[in-house]
Formats: structure tokens, sequence, C-alpha cells
């Protein structure tokens, strides 16, 4: 992605953070004062500024960008890679208050997560790579007798929970894309997804009216909200396994209508 946005002529800049916007008297963003490793303050111009900062988002923040929808978290959640299993696709496993997946990735590598609701954080997972294996053994003995003797590819990764929010996205002059405009809990795994949309929607409303992000948070809104309630609810783990299919079943279908609106829009031709 770093070496694709330099090469399309982007000017990268690693180790830079953000010191505050640079707003017009009527209150539009024109630009932001940035300090460099070296603590140098450079200010820049810009038509549009655009938070790709997180969900503690210091844009969202500056702008006074508006929660419009919050849920509280249901699920914690440790996760790291592992090497040595054969792709077979997506695997998912849900038990009593637990769950857990393997998602293939690069280099021949799994994603492997592991989640439970926040109050038994600490002591399933005392000894986090231990604590996963105990989940994944449930489902598979022998992938986790496997990867208990091989180990973790890289260091685990521990993830106590944070509320969900979608924020307003768009506003004069500044937008906000990924987690600073829409958290949501990783029970789904969707939220690289939902940055990389946010960049394709942001980009589509750019192109139709430069500077004006508005469009982005239209195009949003239109499915962001019920794949947020759904998420929270399976991140819940408060379910049967027939309420559990119901929702995969309402997430499928809200997933395939989100696909269906990347589609180019067919061009009507007059006779």
């Amino acid at each position: 992605l770093r070496d694709a946005a330099v090469s399309a002529g982007a000017d990268l800049r690693t180790g830079t953070s953000l010191v505050g916007l640079i707003k017009e008297s009527s209150g539009r963003v024109i630009g932001a004062d940035l300090r460099s490793q070296n603590g140098d303050i450079t200010r820049v111009y810009a038509n549009i500024v655009i938070g790709a900062d997180g969900r503690q988002s210091s844009v969202a923040n500056e702008v006074g960008a508006k929660t419009i929808v919050t849920a509280p978290t249901s699920s914690a959640t440790v996760y790291t890679y592992v090497n040595g299993l054969p792709n077979e696709g997506y695997r998912w496993y849900y038990g009593d208050g637990i769950a857990a997946g393997l998602i293939p990735t690069t280099d021949g590598m799994h994603c492997l997560f592991t989640s439970c609701a926040q109050d038994a954080f600490r002591a399933r997972f005392k000894d986090p790579f231990a604590g996963a294996m105990d989940f994944l053994a449930k489902w598979e003995p022998r992938i986790a007798a496997d990867l208990t003797v091989r180990g973790p590819a890289e260091r685990m990764r521990r993830f106590p929970g944070a509320p969900g929010h979608i924020r307003e996205c768009a506003g004069p002059g500044w937008a906000l894309v990924g987690d600073a405009g829409y958290f949501k809990d990783p029970a789904t795994a969707h939220g690289i997804t939902d940055a990389f949309l946010d960049a394709n929607r942001l980009a589509h409303a750019l192109l139709v009216k430069p500077g004006d992000a508005s469009g982005n948070q239209v195009a949003r809104d239109w499915i962001a909200p019920t794949l947020f309630e759904l998420t929270h609810k399976i991140a819940s783990l408060d379910w049967n396994f027939d309420q559990l299919k119901a929702l995969h079943m309402e997430l499928n279908l809200c997933i395939k209508a989100e696909q269906q609106a990347l589609m180019p829009t067919p061009i009507a031709h007059a006779a």
C-alpha cells in the first residue's frame, strides 16, 4: 500500500504527527500543522484533510465530529499469526461464551484469534497463547497440539475491547476513513475491508465534487448501521446457535449488498 501510494505520486512522511488543523473563519478545514520526527513543524494546506488515524482519531476530535451511534463491546480478543496450516479458507469456531477463527493471509500464514467476554479476559488469557490453544483445542485438537509445539510466528497481541462507534465522517474540508469514522468489534473481521471501502467511497465522492466529501458519508451510511448492529450482536456472545446462524445469514446478505454497491453504475443511453 505504501509503495503503491508513492508510485501514484503521494508524498510519504513517516514518523509525522498532527499538531493541529488550520481552519478558515467559517470553520472550514484548509490544512494541518505537522510535527516531524526531529520536532520541526510544517504547515501544509489542502483542499481536503483526511483523518485515517484510528478509533481515537485526533482529526475527529479537532473537527468535533459527532457520534451518530455507539455500542458497548462485549468481547475481548487475543490474536497472532501462525505458520504451517493448509489453506482451507476461513475457519470460524463458536462455543459457550467463546469464539475463535483462523484466517488465511500472506506468506502462507494464518491469523489466529480467540475471543471471550471482557469480564473473563484476565482469567482466560493469563498466558495468551496457552489460553488461545485451550480455546482452539475444543474444535481442532490436532492443530492446537501442533501449534503448541511450534509456537506463534509473532508475539500475541491483546485487545481487551473498546466501545464501537459510527461518527460523522465528512464536513467542510475534512473526512474520516477507517476506524476514525467507523469502529466496530473485530468479531466479524471486517475492519480492514471497511478501511478499503471507505477509501474507495471517498475517492469517488471527491471525483464527483472535489473538496466535498459529503457523498462519502451518504454511501457509507447506507450499509454501516446494519453491519454495526449485526457485528455487536455477534460480539456479545449472548446467543444460541440458531440465533447465531440467523445473524450470520443477515451478515452475509449485508456484505453482498455492500459488494453490489461497488459495481459500476450502468450508463443509460437515449434511443
